[in-house]
């Protein structure tokens, strides 16, 4: 009798889990049509010369792309856009680095301190600041410059920056460093020959992540840049939507998908980079 009450225990329990699965399965698939339609609505309507905001395809031509590539259209904002990230992300990664390695090897009072402002600094939403900072811009006469923009950028982005590389830092055994330093090697060198080359999968994540923040910010381009020829494609992608609710939809949405490759190029590319580095850290700590 007992084996019988274990037995129908058992096959209760299992039945619940396939309940859960069954409830879990549903769930993300509904999750999975609900991102799937905007991303078949784009490629759909890239394609469709009279494409509207209804998913349903009434030609098939390359009109729209033709359309939007010219150097005016989206060559000038892509390449704005690649300088802004590209300088906005080897600052943070940089300077990140830097900052973060004495707050991860030296445990002080100022440090854990520093390590709290930081953090501090993180949590506050970049849209609560651009008032006073286009104020500090306008007075120091670099409004619309592409430099200023990039450090305001980097700024913004160090906090978080400097956090996720401190972490990764203090899991590097500093016996490793000390090695170094008893073949002759300084701080510095030893931060540049043994700390950097084990952090190389952190600090590609780093940069893709601020890469692709900074890509995609249309704020702060926004607000700061005021010349057309200056500004990145996250801001002239908004000369697609004309007057009086007029939207030219396929040249949108055209754009958006020539605009959406080289983020996707990027983390292709480093996707294997981060792989390599990873096992080739594993092997130097074991």
């Amino acid at each position: 009798m007992m084996s019988g009450l274990q037995h129908s225990r058992k096959g209760g329990l299992g039945s619940r889990k396939r309940t859960v699965k069954v409830v879990y399965s549903i769930v993300l698939a509904v999750i999975a049509v609900i991102f799937a339609l905007p991303l078949c609505w784009l490629f759909i309507a890239a394609f469709n010369p009279h494409a509207t905001l209804s998913i349903t395809n009434t030609g098939f031509s390359f009109d729209n792309f033709k359309s939007v590539v010219s150097w005016d259209t989206f060559g000038d904002p892509i390449l704005n856009s690649f300088i802004l990230s590209l300088g906005t992300a080897l600052l943070v990664v940089i300077c990140s680095v830097l900052a973060a390695y004495p707050l991860a090897r030296f445990k002080t009072k100022v440090s854990s301190r520093s390590l709290n402002i930081i953090l501090f600094a993180s949590c506050l939403p970049i849209t609560s600041l651009m008032v006073p900072v286009y104020g500090i811009f306008v007075q120091l006469n670099i409004i619309d410059s592409m430099t200023g923009t990039i450090l305001f950028m980097a700024a913004a982005g160090l906090p978080m920056g400097i956090f996720m590389m401190r972490n990764f830092i203090a899991s590097i055994p500093p016996d490793l460093e000390e090695a170094a330093w008893v073949d002759g090697a300084s701080r510095l060198g030893a931060l540049r020959r043994i700390v950097v080359p084990l952090m190389m999968p952190s600090i590609v994540v780093i940069f893709i992540s601020e890469f692709a923040s900074t890509w995609g910010n249309f704020f702060v381009p926004f607000m700061l840049l005021m010349s057309p020829e200056k500004q990145p494609a996250a801001v002239s992608i908004y000369t697609f939507f004309g007057q009086h609710g007029t939207v030219a939809y396929g040249q949108l949405a055209a754009f958006s998908l020539l605009y959406s490759i080289p983020i996707v190029l990027i983390y292709v590319i480093t996707e294997s980079r981060v792989g390599n580095n990873s096992m080739m850290a594993g092997s130097v700590k074991g």
